[in-house]
């Protein structure tokens, strides 16, 4: 239970403040716990993301598997995949993981975070073969980018809505497959 409450503070500090306002003494004082309470539970702060990732990817993961089977063409689970990816960035766990990302992380934290993104681009790969590209995997790892390039568009608060966004990755995207 105390677990969970940390990685709820930690979650909404890093939504709010970025990395720099994830601090044991801040994550103590959101739960209520002494600070000597927190290094119970994590050794660090790299600790503290490797468990947000480990706990939340899956989530967002399955969120977006969960579209991407909905649809029945290569075309529509190619566009469910940028859509569901991109309707989460206003997810406070997605504005976390983006804050961690974007900040000084160990070795451990980085690998986990690499390889969360890479099951991510694996869902793809088979509807990029179905569309008959020769390297599925470099293709889904460029659409990848298309998304990441919109995450980071939206998360700036650009002068572009978030729905005008979307819909520019989403037809840059199948453009791009379809070519």
């Amino acid at each position: 239970m105390q677990r969970s409450a940390l990685l709820d503070a930690a979650r909404a500090l890093l939504s709010e403040g970025g990395t720099d306002a994830l601090t044991f003494p801040a994550l103590a004082q959101r739960t209520g716990l002494a600070r000597s309470s927190v290094y119970e539970y994590f050794r660090s702060r790299g600790a503290v993301v490797e468990e947000l990732c480990a706990v939340d990817f899956p989530v967002w993961a399955a969120e977006v598997e969960v579209a991407m089977a909905e649809a029945e063409s290569p075309e529509e689970k190619i566009e469910a995949y940028v859509r569901r990816q991109l309707a989460l960035v206003g997810d406070g766990r997605h504005r976390a993981v983006v804050a961690i990302s974007a900040g000084e992380l160990d070795a451990g934290a980085r690998e986990k975070i690499r390889a969360a993104h890479g099951g991510l681009v694996a869902m793809v790969v088979e509807a990029l073969a179905a569309l008959g590209h020769d390297q599925p995997r470099l293709a889904a790892m460029l659409l990848q980018g298309v998304v990441d390039a919109a995450v980071r568009r939206i998360e700036l608060g650009a002068a572009e809505s978030p729905e005008e966004i979307t819909e520019a990755a989403v037809s840059m995207a199948l453009s791009g497959v379809r070519s």
